[in-house]
């Protein structure tokens, strides 16, 4: 049986015994890792690897079904991205937690004033300095991923995933008790990854780290059924990268 995705294109549905999903987030000690079975299931333990390419290998070699990933994959010239701008609309109040994504030009930059020197020359923006600091984690992606990666792995925002579980978006932001709790909660209901995420988190990351790339493994697993919705405008980089953010 083949079933359409999010994008139109036929996709086997994968068998009871496929491969985990895997929701992946930057982290200090470089990518935290959230795998979880394909169709239902609690996650397993989280992990840090040090390069991206970690978990490329791994899907490409058939042990991941699906990654979602919460950093930019593809790259516009110069410009907004039309999914940043559907996905702030969709968080209202918390639209701040989507930030522009630089434009390719820039990810080679050696400093925060060259990064907006080259912003200003090529739109008239300039960059936020939380913007500069994932240029590194951006440029490892870029460098890693191809095209041919890009039917089974997605860019994804976590805050825009539990707005999706919870039906709104959240009004706490992750960074306190409370919103670190009312996210455990909307996993534990929609990945069953209570207990599994009850832990204290692997050496570089942090607990925030922890729940985003569960959110993103909770996408994964969406988009492998067929079942997420897609932001953009279904355009590609020059690279031929899909320009869109998956939820």
């Amino acid at each position: 049986m083949r079933r359409r995705g999010a994008l139109g294109q036929p996709r086997a549905v994968p068998p009871p015994a496929a491969p985990p999903v895997a929701g992946v987030d930057g982290c200090r000690g470089g990518w935290l890792v959230v795998t979880a079975p394909c169709h239902h299931g609690p996650p397993g333990p989280a992990e840090v690897v040090t390069d991206i390419t970690v978990v490329l290998d791994r899907l490409r070699r058939g042990q991941l079904s699906a990654v979602a990933v919460d950093m930019p994959v593809g790259l516009v010239a110069s410009g907004r991205r039309t999914c940043d701008d559907e996905a702030r609309a969709r968080l209202g109040p918390r639209h701040s937690t989507v930030f522009p994504t630089p434009p390719r030009p820039l990810l080679d930059a050696p400093d925060h004033a060259e990064a907006v020197r080259r912003g200003r020359a090529l739109d008239g923006r300039g960059i936020s300095i939380q913007a500069f600091n994932l240029l590194g984690r951006m440029a490892e992606l870029d460098a890693a991923v191809r095209p041919d990666d890009c039917d089974r792995l997605v860019e994804a925002h976590p805050e825009s995933g539990f707005a999706t579980m919870a039906g709104a978006p959240l009004a706490s932001s992750k960074r306190t008790a409370a919103g670190r709790a009312e996210r455990r909660a909307l996993l534990a209901r929609h990945l069953g990854a209570e207990d599994a995420l009850a832990g204290p988190p692997p050496p570089g990351s942090g607990a925030d780290d922890v729940l985003d790339a569960a959110a993103n493994a909770w996408t994964a697993r969406r988009w492998l059924a067929g079942t997420a919705l897609v932001l953009g405008d279904g355009s590609t980089d020059e690279r031929g990268l899909p320009v869109r953010i998956v939820i």
